[in-house]
């Protein structure tokens, strides 16, 4: 399993969305109080633990505990703010983004190459 590095500053954010310029970033933005984040979450752990790529940075963010991180992501990438949401960065840009249902294991094996 690829490890994950759980966002819970904004500098955490920044540093990040730096990285991005070096190789693609993934960020999933997860609400711990809603049953379709959970089940998103799920396909999301799932397909970290079977066929993750390699060459990308995984991200995690508690929207509830980490609001100032959720909004500072939907403020740089011009991306609004939903959850779960999941997010592919390079060089700075969300490339990829979706939402609720539409994130699945294969989804995210397809987009996040």
């Amino acid at each position: 399993m690829e490890a994950v590095n759980q966002l819970s500053t904004v500098e955490e954010w920044n540093a990040v969305h730096k990285l991005s310029e070096q190789k693609p970033v993934f960020v999933f933005k997860h609400s711990t109080r809603c049953p379709v984040s959970a089940d998103a979450y799920d396909q999301y752990m799932s397909y970290l633990n079977k066929e993750p790529n390699a060459g990308v940075e995984y991200c995690l963010v508690l929207v509830v505990e980490s609001r100032p991180v959720s909004n500072a992501i939907a403020e740089t990438l011009s991306v609004k703010h939903e959850s779960p949401q999941a997010i592919l960065i390079k060089n700075g840009e969300a490339v990829w983004h979706t939402s609720h249902w539409r994130i699945t294991k294969e989804s995210l094996k397809e987009n996040v190459k």
